[in-house]
């Protein structure tokens, strides 16, 4: 192993960390949570303008807002954090040092300097764009060249950490296979490349087309190359938060998964069949044949589909198992009752998990079906879909690592430990909800990207139904409550980094010994499929997921009624 000064052990978990890994972690997390506090932002403004009543801003800043808030919430805090995840589930899981710590630093550079120029291109005015930027819409050439740079960045992140996991294997840190959390870490960083890779073969071409170097971008080569990137972007976020889901069920539970092999075997369907996927994103769009819409969004985007749902299984099976281990087995949901409710951590996580697989995950497979994808495609039911997935999935699970990783590994008390117990819910029930009334609201025929859904300056006037205007004055509402919970979240974290107390170490006489590292790093299996209630659980989730489906196709059935 390295030289020993150049670590420090945990005093709470018995983790050896890599002091530039440490370094590296909180710097591109705490970058992260800044960007998220500019997305959130931009976010509510967005929100209060789609508020009919409200209609905070005019047209031409309404889309600049929007594209900062996509850029910023969507991709740039996201991926900032995940180089912190993918530092942590390899130097500090691992127990080794960080490959190349010069590089690491020189990939955060990069995604800051990209993150700043892209946002400096938003805001000046002229590259409204929007997150998707569909060409012929053309952006200020830095508005691309600032992603391509930040791209570059997360691309060599992802190569120190394969770098690190190297650097493990020859030096011998851990033994046996990869600890599941890494091994979910590795399918993150593995869709990563791709994602990446392919927003490399259509940016830089509309980079060069944005300075009239190339002629021509063809529109729908475009959005078919794009959507690797911008729903790749998403299948990291997937990864990565059931990779935590795995690590806070046994951090916080010390819960081991039903069966280890069958989860691993659930992110490799991830790396085959989840970028299939994004082509709900063109099933409305001409040019494509009909078998290949077909295929993707039915044969192989299952595969990709019960790749979630062992997940959705195994993750709260396995904290079953463990309360159950523990003695709380009265009925089929003492062990239930008795979680920690009152902890940050657990409540984020458990709320991420469920509210991911009802809203997110539903309403996706509803999206990948060739024939309902067309009364919802470019309406408010994509946003609503992207808000159960990246928002109550994706970031409430990395809000809940957050509550564990800052205090126990940089020592700091939380300075805010009341308001900490709230924020899960106020944020994940907030936004949760924002995700119910956007689909709502889409799924009466409110338009996704219209600034003005009264339509009050169109030649012709259309009335949508009054229960869509209603809705989305209540997703104004509960983006607020939600901005609250963010804001909580943000003022939390960076304060406890900054100013929060450090923790003060036990007398000798009441210390104990520290957790294992094993009890993230080293699974094993639960020993045990006696979970009645995550089952009981998971058909509760599977009649709500049959009812709602074909309550769709009765929905497609008015669109056009027969006489």
């Amino acid at each position: 192993m390295a030289n020993d000064a150049n670590f420090r052990t945990c005093p709470d978990t018995g983790f050896k960390i890599h002091l530039p890994a440490d370094r590296l972690i909180k710097w591109n997390a705490v970058t992260g949570v800044v960007f998220l506090l500019i997305g959130g932002i931009f976010g509510i403004a967005v929100a209060l303008t789609r508020w009919p009543t409200v209609h905070l801003l005019p047209a031409d800043m309404f889309y600049l807002v929007l594209t900062a808030h996509g850029f910023n919430a969507l991709l740039v805090w996201i991926i900032f954090f995940e180089m912190a995840i993918l530092y942590f589930a390899s130097s500090v899981l691992l127990g080794c040092r960080l490959a190349t710590p010069k590089w690491a630093w020189a990939a955060y550079a990069l995604m800051l300097i990209g993150a700043v120029v892209t946002n400096i291109a938003v805001l000046r005015g002229d590259s409204s764009v929007m997150f998707t930027s569909y060409v012929p819409m053309k952006a200020a050439p830095d508005f691309y060249l600032g992603i391509i740079v930040f791209a570059v960045g997360a691309l060599i992140g992802c190569f120190v950490f394969f770098g690190t996991l190297v650097i493990a294997k020859r030096e011998k840190t851990y033994e046996g296979s990869l600890p599941l959390v890494t091994f979910g870490a590795v399918t993150a960083a593995i869709i990563a490349v791709f994602t990446i890779g392919s927003g490399a073969v259509i940016l830089i071409p509309t980079l060069l087309w944005s300075v009239d170097l190339v002629a021509h971008i063809d529109t729908l080569m475009y959005k078919i190359v794009w959507w690797a990137l911008g729903h790749g972007s998403q299948q990291i976020n997937v990864a990565a938060q059931i990779a935590l889901w795995y690590a806070l069920a046994a951090i916080l539970f010390g819960a081991k998964p039903l069966s280890e092999k069958v989860s691993r075997t659930a992110f490799l369907l991830y790396i085959l069949f989840l970028q299939l996927a994004s082509a709900h994103h063109l099933l409305v769009d001409p040019g494509l044949s009909s078998e290949y819409k077909i295929f993707n969004t039915s044969y192989a985007l299952y595969l990709a589909v019960l790749a979630s749902m062992i997940h959705g299984l195994t993750v709260p099976g396995a904290v079953e198992a463990a309360q159950r281990k523990k003695g709380y087995n009265n009925g089929l949901f003492e062990w239930l009752r008795r979680a920690p409710w009152g902890n940050p951590s657990f409540s984020g996580f458990a709320l991420s998990l469920v509210l991911f697989g009802f809203l997110g995950g539903i309403s996706g497979v509803m999206m990948g079906t060739e024939q309902l994808n067309i009364i919802t495609h470019n309406t408010m039911y994509v946003p609503g879909h992207f808000h159960g997935t990246v928002v109550v999935g994706t970031t409430l699970t990395f809000m809940a690592f957050a509550y564990w990783v800052v205090p126990v590994l940089w020592q700091r008390e939380l300075v805010f430990p009341g308001l900490a117990k709230w924020q899960p819910y106020l944020f994940g029930i907030g936004m949760g909800l924002a995700s119910v009334f956007m689909m709502g609201a889409g799924t009466l025929g409110i338009p996704r990207r219209h600034w003005d859904i009264n339509f009050a300056d169109a030649v012709m006037s259309y009335d949508f139904p009054g229960a869509a205007y209603l809705m989305m004055g209540l997703n104004g509402l509960a983006a607020l409550i939600g901005g609250v919970g963010g804001a909580i979240f943000i003022l939390n974290m960076v304060g406890t980094i900054l100013w929060g107390k450090k923790k003060v170490k036990a007398a000798a006489a009441e210390e104990k010994a520290p957790e294992q590292p094993a009890a993230v790093s080293s699974y094993g299996n639960a020993g045990t499929l006696a979970v009645p209630g995550t089952f009981t659980l998971a058909m509760v989730f599977l009649v709500a997921f049959v009812l709602y489906y074909f309550v769709n196709w009765k929905y497609l059935a008015g669109v056009w009624p027969l006489s």
